[in-house]
């Protein structure tokens, strides 16, 4: 009951406000408000006034409530609304196709529906009421948002939207945290005295009348403008449960400590969600994980080439919020956008985004794209937001149905643009059997004051802690231990038994090191282990041969780009190993400080991969390193230091060996970028985009030419992230000899490194 219960105020004193779309809405609510008045013997007469909150949310006609602005200011304002229930249950079910065709929103009936539902089943429409407020608190609440009241159509809007906001309240106790949603967010926002000083700034610097800028500013935000509601919000829900089974499993394996921990934080902080972005499917399941799990529906944003017919619509009602891809130079639509995002969590509506801004091609976590982090922190810096818990979601799969595609892409293949038709095209595509969805949300990043949006090292090591965050966190699966040994062993084809040892080996390495398994590698689940493994069999992925005497798998070279992102998908918990072993091979025949040595090539050969993996701090890195090594050999540094042949058997305990698994593709896709740079005139400067169309040219060369082993080393990330290291190392733009040589010497660096990933090929074969 509200605090400021209106069965214990005069009722001279008390106005109610009845949220009311038709005639049967509103003479349920005046039934109801006779049987309380009985019930509690109350005496006297009400005002009331009747208005169309839920019917116009965005935009309520106030001009019911203006004559009684001048009542006293202690009169109580009471909000009403009938509260229809679902038929098929109380809470929480999706509306079906003949909703639209019966007339739209199951839980907003016309009055020929509403009538239907209370002669046949009377108990789906309650009555609520609101937290009410006195007319004086409303006024003052007002002149602290908006400054002095002007005219009576200003209050009374208002206080309409007042009313909205504690009837949504209200019906969530009913209906689930699910459908909380923003209500009057443009005029809200046009009407904030800050932003509109904000545009009188950029009047005075555009030269523009302010008129104009109001006017393109609105423009913006209707542009932009998410537009959630009860009953898209459910066919969204219903939609993306729908495509996330379309080839995985009913049930996503979720950590559901992590869940928990995320609904308190997106109760009390302002939250965003920065989920990995491996296939179209990854945005559908965490909307259908937080709809499922009774979560506010997040603002979802994205490119607006994803707004097509249809999907775009439905969307955008649902929470998404659709920017363009490109406004650098217009900065009235920055600062709606910075504005909109400030709004959002101010109110405490959480914001999710893909933290690649794009799709891995390659398996592996990308470099994040900076752009709408920098607006969110930009956002909050100038809103002075704090405690901004950023959240990452990390979301990894048994198989991916779009990792052919991405294969064709990476070979130099434009990407086919975004169409409804593309749409439907692709959720065919995603019919056949392909395991199951991993969700994990992971510690949050808290902002407790946020950073100067220009700090870009502030910004940078944001995005470097949900990195690592989502890394931790990744599981390792059966699809890629398997392409990681199959992919080890190319040419060559294991037998079972040398697949599964290898497999087992590893799977042993990793529990050593707590790092997390699926329960694929259960003894009691074995039955689903070798039902993934044929799936990976009839999908193509693995090679299977039956005709000798004993069974035998590979993976034949027109698949190595397809297996490698399977690969990739958790490498980077076996890159300080790989690092390990090509450093001990180093030093074998160093005479002398090879301790010194060693780490000298460890933090080098981390250097060489900084554009492809998130890296701990140095010395976390150095303390990895050693107590991998210290696992193998207690005391292996003395060992090293003092006795020259310590390397070499050193590096025969290594085992399982994971350097020419592990690193390969980027040692020689790296070679080509070299050699491609080597060629050059030594005076000549070459382009990332010249670089990387010579680059693959030249490596499908080398392939043919057995100079690098496999098609995966062949890719357009792998050849810009090498054409990065190069830039970072000065040698892309020309210089005369010096620079001649430089890149001469980083051509022989590379191929030294992979004669020491030959070695290492050599150590892990079966003997």
């Amino acid at each position: 009951m509200p605090d400021q219960d209106w069965r214990q105020h005069d009722p001279a004193r008390v106005l109610f406000l009845l949220d009311s779309s038709h005639a049967v809405e509103t003479r349920a609510l005046e039934q109801w408000l006779e049987q309380e008045r009985r019930a509690f013997g109350l005496g006297g007469d009400s005002k009331r006034v009747t208005l169309p909150i839920s019917a116009t949310p965005e935009n309520i006609p106030s001009g019911a409530l203006w004559k009684y602005l001048d009542l006293p200011e202690d009169t109580l304002l009471v909000p009403l609304r009938v509260v229809w229930i679902s038929s098929r249950e109380e809470k929480g079910s999706a509306p079906r196709l003949r909703d639209l065709i019966l007339g739209g929103n199951p839980r907003r009936p016309g009055p020929w529906r509403a009538r239907r539902i209370l002669r046949r089943d009377p108990g789906r429409a309650r009555c609520i009421e609101a937290e009410p407020a006195t007319l004086g608190e409303l006024r003052e609440r007002h002149g602290e948002r908006h400054g002095d009241i002007h005219d009576s159509g200003e209050l009374a809007d208002f206080i309409a939207g007042q009313a909205g906001l504690a009837l949504d309240v209200a019906e969530r106790r009913l209906r689930g945290s699910r459908y909380k949603v923003p209500r009057r967010v443009a005029a809200s926002m046009m009407a904030d005295r800050e932003f509109r000083q904000e545009l009188e700034e950029l009047s005075r610097d555009l030269g523009r009348p302010l008129a104009d800028i109001q006017e393109q500013a609105e423009g913006c935000l209707k542009e932009m403008l998410s537009r959630p509601s009860t009953f898209w919000i459910d066919i969204v829900g219903w939609l993306s449960r729908r495509i996330r089974t379309l080839g995985y499993d009913t049930d996503i394996v979720i950590d559901q400590q992590g869940l928990e921990r995320t609904r308190q934080s997106s109760r009390e902080y302002p939250c965003v969600f920065l989920f990995t972005h491996k296939t179209h499917v990854d945005g559908f399941a965490h909307i259908s994980v937080l709809y499922e799990n009774d979560f506010p529906a997040p603002h979802t944003l994205g490119g607006d080439n994803m707004a097509f017919a249809g999907l775009g619509f439905i969307l955008r009602r649902a929470g998404a919020i659709f920017i363009r891809r490109s406004f650098a130079d217009d900065l009235v639509y920055k600062a709606m956008l910075r504005r909109y995002i400030a709004y959002l969590m101010e109110k405490r509506f959480s914001l999710s985004w893909a933290f690649e801004g794009t799709r891995s091609r390659v398996g592996k976590l990308m470099p994040p794209r900076y752009g709408l982090l920098k607006y969110v922190i930009e956002a909050a810096h100038g809103a002075d937001i704090r405690n901004l818990h950023i959240i990452p979601v990390a979301i990894n799969y048994d198989l991916i149905g779009d990792v052919k595609d991405y294969a064709i892409e990476e070979s130099g293949t434009k990407k086919r643009p975004e169409s409804l038709r593309w749409f439907v095209g692709y959720l065919r595509g995603l019919s056949r059997p392909m395991g199951r969805i991993y969700m994990d949300y992971c510690d949050p990043v808290v902002l407790e004051q946020s950073p100067d949006p220009e700090d870009r090292l502030a910004l940078a090591k944001v995005a470097f802690q949900v990195g690592v965050g989502v890394n931790r966190r990744a599981p390792v699966t059966l699809s890629s231990l398997m392409t990681m040994v199959l992919l080890g062993a190319a040419p060559r084809a294991l037998t079972r038994d040398e697949l599964l040892q290898r497999v087992d080996d590893l799977v042993n390495w990793c529990r050593d090191r707590d790092i997390r398994l699926t329960d694929h590698f259960e003894p009691q689940n074995r039955r689903q282990l070798a039902d993934l493994f044929s799936v990976m069999v009839r999908n193509g992925l693995i090679t299977e041969y039956r005709g000798g005497h004993e069974d035998l798998y590979a993976i034949i070279p027109e698949q190595h780009i397809v297996a490698s992102y399977y690969r990739n998908a958790t490498i980077h918990y076996f890159v300080d190993k790989a690092i390990a072993e090509l450093a001990l091979v180093a030093v074998a025949n160093v005479e002398e400080n090879r301790l010194p040595a060693f780490w000298a090539e460890a933090e080098r050969l981390r250097d060489l991969f900084k554009f492809e993996f998130f890296y701990s701090p140095t010395e976390e890195f150095r303390q990895q390193v050693w107590r991998e090594l210290e696992h193998y050999h207690p005391g292996w540094e003395g060992w090293l230091e003092q006795d020259r042949a310590a390397a070499e058997r050193l590096l025969a305990e290594l085992t399982p060996y994971v350097a020419h698994s592990a690193v390969l593709p980027y040692v020689e896709a790296y070679r080509v970028v070299a050699d491609t740079l080597a060629k050059l005139d030594d005076s000549a400067g070459i382009t990332e985009s010249e670089c990387v169309t010579r680059a693959l040219a030249y490596g499908r060369q080398y392939y043919l030419q057995r100079r690098i082993s496999s098609q995966a080393s062949i890719g357009k990330l792998l050849f810009q992230n090498g054409y990065k290291l190069m830039a970072n190392r000065g040698l892309t733009e020309g210089g005369g000899e010096a620079v001649g040589a430089a890149r001469r010497d980083q051509s022989r660096a590379f191929r030294e490194l992979a004669f020491r990933l030959d070695r290492i090929r050599v150590l892990a074969q079966p003997l």
